[in-house]
């Protein structure tokens, strides 16, 4: 990217770039996993100026399916396709294993359901995004509501500090007609350990830690351009 000033590129300006970056990994003649955000905005924006070289895409939220029908590129439902050959999205949180937080546009659980059905995960995010250990970023949680509560105070026994995420004066439903909760207080260590144990807690749809669907690549944009992180 080139810049007529001395300043330090924006953070929309840096979104732009690692959006445009992630173009690289996009194969000829596929259908691709579309994730959710203001980054994979970004790359949905770039996407449309070769959209004639894949056959759709498989979006994670309804936001990101309207975004892709305005621009012309077709979006197929998860179950009318098979093996996708990569989902691209951002993340709230990526260690340098790989493992993420994601959710904090509340579509995580969709997310991982096309992260699953991908073969390659490539993540893409600011370098304020690189954690050593994840947890600075709430954990979000998607919860049936009449566990609410109780999820909370399970939660809380943790360590973490669980509160219902609200919108307008109340609480927010995701596209699945759920709750989120977002969990403060949190250091996870062992990202597989924690993502496998809270989501066999009753109650929880999914867990916004992606250790089982980790990323393979992180495209990172920094100050000096973007990085290439392989795991």
């Amino acid at each position: 990217m080139t810049s007529t000033s001395s300043q330090s590129p924006s953070q929309d300006e840096l979104k732009t770039l690692v959006g445009q970056a992630a173009l690289q990994y996009v194969p000829q003649g596929e259908i691709i996993g579309v994730g959710t955000g203001s980054t994979v905005n970004k790359f949905i924006d770039a996407l449309a100026g070769i959209k004639d070289r894949i056959k759709g895409a498989v979006s994670s939220s309804n936001a990101s399916t309207e975004r892709l029908q305005a621009l012309g590129i077709p979006v197929l439902d998860c179950n009318a396709v098979g093996e996708l050959a990569v989902y691209i999205d951002g993340a709230d949180e990526i260690d340098r294993h790989g493992c993420m937080i994601k959710g904090g546009g509340a579509a995580l659980t969709r997310e991982k359901i096309v992260a699953a059905q991908s073969r390659r995960f490539i993540c893409i995010a600011d370098e304020s995004k690189l954690v050593d250990a994840l947890g600075r970023f709430p954990v979000p949680v998607e919860v049936i509501p009449m566990a609410a509560q109780r999820l909370v105070r399970q939660f809380a026994a943790m360590g973490g500090k669980a509160a219902i995420r609200m919108k307008d004066g109340q609480a927010l439903r995701t596209d699945n007609g759920q709750q989120i909760l977002d969990v403060s207080g949190l250091r996870i260590k062992d990202a597989l350990a924690f993502e496998s144990e809270v989501n066999q807690w009753p109650g929880v749809v999914t867990v916004g830690v992606f250790a089982h669907q980790r990323a393979a690549v992180c495209l990172l944009a920094t100050q000096r351009g973007v990085q290439t992180l392989t795991f």
